[in-house]
């Protein structure tokens, strides 16, 4: 495998025809459909005998689309004339100074963008010591070497840094066993791996047809769960649990064929929880989402929540893609309860926190979403007619989920000790 190594930034790169950015310089990328699009440099490696390359962050955008990309896709003319009206401003000569002004959104239009492109809040929008631990992150998370990993049959991109070890995390491609999750560098390696296994450890939990759930215990199926964890990091990006997995339980979706189990996504939740969080990490592998598999795993959580005779909630905060899938699944489970109830009865938070096992706090988030809720006279009073029950469940956005927890498949009980 060729070597490469990390250009210092400390001064301009040659390159045939001037200068290259260097890290820190913004300018657009074209994409594959031709479209140019604004990135910041990143990092700048140099493969041996190969051309340079940039890691590059495109503004706007969430991290999961930052990418390593070649000379010829920058588009260098931009940043030449950049570069010149950098020094221009520098020397007092700049006359483009207010060129952007044009185009600055409002408040409320950057806040829909970021709503809609799942953009992080910048750091000025984050309280000091939020920011500080963002920062923290973001220093060692910034730049993924791993660009795609063989999963079973699939290759799959890979959106988030993952902190494999160094011999594992440095390589552009991954080969990860879809049975045991054991990572591995070469393409040899996997097929000289016997893995032996079928299923995940742990006990099942839950079988309908081909669907089933595993339960495993962090601590007694340790090196499985950080395997998991690691796995997972590729499409999670505010998660930070990777070794210390003993107080957790992992919850393992799988599907079942005549190969064995295969796993498509998983949640996670501490054993014992002073908060009653009754989930703590939640992912869908790429390959089997937009099939109702999240909203399946959120459901469970709140199963498991209620034969412990808990009201649950998820741990906080939540990522802007678990927000969008809680949201659906609070908005459906409230909205159909207060239609079962109907405008004439009398209902309050705590009601609807005792029927649904959804804690008060998201109770109201979730009418506050509606628009179902007044405050008035320090109390929340919630406020709906039939007709517009009817008229929300009527949206696509409030449709029946693809799959429900059948209640009548679920093998687990807080009295039967994890395998």
């Amino acid at each position: 495998e060729r070597t490469s190594s990390v250009v210092s930034s400390s001064g301009p790169i040659a390159g045939g025809d001037g200068p290259l950015p260097i890290v820190g310089s913004i300018l657009p990328v074209r994409w594959l459909d031709e479209t140019l699009h604004e990135a910041e440099v990143l990092q700048v490696r140099e493969k041996a005998g190969l051309p340079f390359e940039f890691y590059m962050h495109y503004l706007d955008y969430d991290r999961r689309l930052d990418e390593w990309v070649s000379l010829e896709k920058l588009d260098l003319a931009a940043y030449k004339i950049q570069m010149q009206e950098d020094k221009d401003k520098k020397d007092g000569n700049s006359t483009t100074g207010k060129r952007k002004s044009a185009t600055r959104m409002t408040r409320n239009q950057k806040r829909k963008h970021d709503e809609i492109n799942h953009v992080q809040k910048s750091f000025d929008e984050m309280d000091p010591t939020t920011a500080a631990a963002e920062r923290e992150y973001e220093k060692h998370t910034k730049i993924k070497y791993i660009n795609t990993v063989s999963f079973g049959v699939y290759k799959l991109n890979v959106w988030y840094f993952s902190p494999y070890p160094e011999e594992y995390g440095k390589v552009s491609h991954l080969y990860v066993c879809e049975w045991c999750l054991k990572y591995m560098a070469h393409p040899s390696s996997l097929k000289t791996h016997a893995c032996a296994e079928r299923q995940p450890p742990g006990r099942e939990v839950y079988r309908k047809q081909s669907l089933s759930m595993y339960e495993v215990d962090g601590a007694k199926h340790k090196l499985y769960s950080q395997n998991l964890c690691l796995f997972a990091k590729f499409f999670l990006d505010h998660k930070t649990l990777f070794f210390d997995v003993a107080p957790f339980l992992f919850y393992i979706l799988t599907e079942v064929d005549e190969h064995g189990a295969h796993i498509v996504g998983y949640f996670s939740k501490e054993k014992e929880s002073v908060e009653n969080n009754n989930l703590a990490c939640i992912c869908v592998f790429p390959p089997f989402q937009k099939k109702g598999y999240g909203r399946f795993l959120i459901e469970f959580s709140y199963v498991l929540s209620r034969l412990e005779n808990k009201i649950g909630s998820p741990e906080k905060p939540l990522s802007d893609l678990g927000k969008i899938g809680y949201r659906s699944y609070w908005s459906w489970v409230v909205l159909h309860e207060l239609k079962a109830l109907g405008s004439d009865a009398t209902v309050t938070i705590a009601d609807l926190e005792e029927s649904t096992g959804i804690l008060q706090d998201d109770i109201v988030s979730t009418l506050q979403f509606l628009n179902l809720v007044k405050y008035w006279r320090g109390n929340h009073a919630i406020c709906f007619t039939d007709k517009l029950i009817d008229e929300l469940l009527a949206h696509k956005r409030f449709q029946d989920p693809k799959l429900r927890v059948d209640m009548r498949c679920v093998r687990w009980s807080p009295d039967i000790p994890t395998l």
